[in-house]
């Protein structure tokens, strides 16, 4: 168990049957009480909520297991990995990957986390190495400055990219923003 007042940023906690990540933790001090206003992520959902407790309230600290895997391949809506250590092959459905679909790539190895032998999510790598399969071409003058210009990844998402960027470009993305970091060739 533990106590409000212990929370942090990053914390699993279970609280009304579902699990929990605390995305944001304010505790604030009142005249005759104190209180937790926390920002929460549904971990199995994927929506946010935003609650406030007393500093006395306890909760269920939930304890992930983390096992190394390495992605597969797809077959409609679910995404087959396997486990680094014993060659099971596992797969995910895209309601428990989310926004992670838009970055794995065969061979990407990751962290899968589980919670009481069900598996919940992947922990993805800050950045990826993906290429480009479509964009506009890009023209002698173009500069990192003056402008953008969608690109369709080989995943499938479409992200913003500088105008010199060019289809067979591999370029580095990071995960948590979708956002264009570098051209890698």
């Amino acid at each position: 168990m533990i106590s409000s007042s212990e929370l942090r940023k990053g914390i699993t906690i279970e609280l009304d049957g579902s699990l929990y990540q605390v995305l944001e933790c304010q505790h604030i001090k009142m005249k005759r009480t104190a209180l937790s206003r926390l920002k929460l992520r549904d971990i199995r959902g994927g929506h946010t909520i935003e609650r406030t407790f007393q500093s006395s309230e306890k909760f269920i600290r939930a304890r992930l297991e983390y096992r190394r895997m390495q992605y597969l391949y797809n077959e409609g809506n679910l995404y087959y990995f396997m486990d680094e250590e014993n060659y099971e092959q596992i797969p995910l459905s895209v309601s428990q990957l989310g926004d992670a679909v838009n970055y794995l790539k065969e061979g990407l190895s990751l962290e899968v986390s589980s919670y009481k032998d069900e598996l919940i999510g992947v922990e993805l790598p800050i950045t990826v190495e993906l290429q480009v399969i479509d964009t506009a071409p890009g023209f002698k003058g173009d500069t990192a400055t003056a402008g953008n210009k969608s690109a369709n990844l080989e995943t499938g998402i479409i992200i913003q990219v500088p105008l010199f960027v060019n289809t067979g470009d591999i370029i580095k993305v990071d995960t948590r923003s979708g956002s264009y970091l570098e051209r890698v060739s």
